[in-house]
């Protein structure tokens, strides 16, 4: 909103008045402007949810610590989306279409989650949401994404050509994918884009969701892997800068750029209140938007296959769960008996075991976040 009033009063010739047509401002006031509501509105939002009781209910695993974060609060989620929504709603250009699809992300995996932990905290039922329910929800999101990437006028590029590392153009057709020519070729073609990029939503969206297992590791993960697709997005969107690095040159993305930085802020505040020990849990709320926002700007600034690098973690965490489940299937029906890879799954929850203190588990994590994050921006000069 102040962006299009500062757009309507270019002319008048105030001092100042046209620093909102600046990315490089407007990301830097998205990111303190963020950063400020979720400092100043998180300790309110905790006592609210104090109040009201809204407390994690612990099921005893047998990990350290663990029963000490009983009653904790959870649904800190609102946090960050209080903080990103006011944030875009003030500085974002709402015109553009990318900025319209991520905050209708931010609001359906939201609400997605807000539902999850209204069930397991009110209704009292720990499994919260059914699986399948979820699933269906995430698929519905990653239809309406696909298909708006597919079909509207208004992106603006090629759309079956994606970002890939280590080849000399740094592009992949997915019409290379398809085994059908002529118009059945291109209708494969098409189809194979929008499963894609459904995948990538969903992947995203429950990857992050469990890694949200110890004090401020899924923030701070996750505000490491929003720098880096701010910073693509940014270049991206730069005519000169696409060209030098020799990356896709995609109007109207350097928007996306100020909706991370706005997201990278609230993470930050929401860490203040989030790293061990921890005084509010994000819940569902937070983290599936927050992977469902990941997911679907990689998507749209065109580098969803970088994402099993730039998202390592959550990667090798929900590969984790994976390997375990289907290991334990597989061991109990053919030895009578189930076994495991790991001591417990998510990943860091076997860290936990070998009794590793938290914060040292976190901070190890978030290393390896930076080093893949550097690895991501590498490649975009490896070919």
């Amino acid at each position: 909103m102040l962006y299009h009033l500062f757009n309507y009063l270019q002319d008048t010739g105030f001092p100042g008045i046209r620093l909102m047509t600046y990315l490089s401002f407007r990301a830097m006031a998205a990111i303190v402007l963020s950063m400020l509501i979720a400092f100043f509105a998180g300790g309110r939002i905790i006592h609210w949810l104090q109040r009201k009781q809204i407390g994690e209910s612990i099921r005893d695993l047998g990990l350290a610590g663990q029963m000490e974060k009983k009653g904790t609060p959870t649904m800190g989620g609102i946090i960050i989306l209080i903080s990103l929504l006011v944030t875009v709603l003030l500085i974002c250009d709402l015109s553009n279409i990318y900025i319209q699809l991520l905050i209708l992300t931010t609001i359906w995996c939201g609400g997605i989650g807000f539902t999850d932990d209204y069930i397991k905290v009110f209704k009292h039922r720990k499994e919260g949401m059914s699986e399948k329910g979820k699933l269906i929800l995430q698929f519905g999101l990653g239809l309406i994404i696909a298909f708006t990437v597919c079909v509207s006028p208004d992106i603006v590029t090629d759309e079956l050509v994606t970002t890939i590392p280590f080849v000399k153009a740094h592009e992949f057709n997915y019409s290379w994918l398809s085994p059908f020519h002529g118009q059945l070729g291109v209708y494969c073609s098409w189809g194979i884009y929008m499963i894609m990029i459904i995948i990538v939503v969903l992947a995203c969206s429950n990857g992050v969701n469990l890694t949200d297992g110890l004090d401020g590791l899924s923030a701070g993960t996750s505000s490491i892997v929003a720098v880096v697709i701010g910073l693509l997005a940014y270049l991206s969107g730069n005519v000169l800068n696409s060209e030098y690095l020799n990356i896709m040159y995609i109007p109207g993305t350097g928007e996306i750029a100020i909706f991370m930085a706005a997201l990278v802020g609230a993470l930050i505040g929401f860490l203040w209140y989030n790293t061990f020990p921890a005084q509010v849990f994000m819940g569902d709320t937070g983290s599936l938007a927050i992977g469902g926002i990941i997911g679907v700007s990689s998507v749209l600034i065109r580098k969803e296959l970088l994402l099993p690098l730039l998202c390592g973690i959550f990667f090798m965490e929900s590969l984790s769960v994976l390997i375990q489940k289907y290991y334990f299937k597989y061991t109990r029906h053919k030895y009578g008996e189930g076994r495991r890879v790991f001591l417990m799954a998510p990943l860091h929850h076997h860290y936990q075991k070998k009794n590793m203190p938290e914060p040292r588990i976190v901070t190890r994590f978030w290393i390896i976040g930076i080093i893949l994050a550097v690895g991501t921006l590498a490649l975009l000069k490896i070919r």
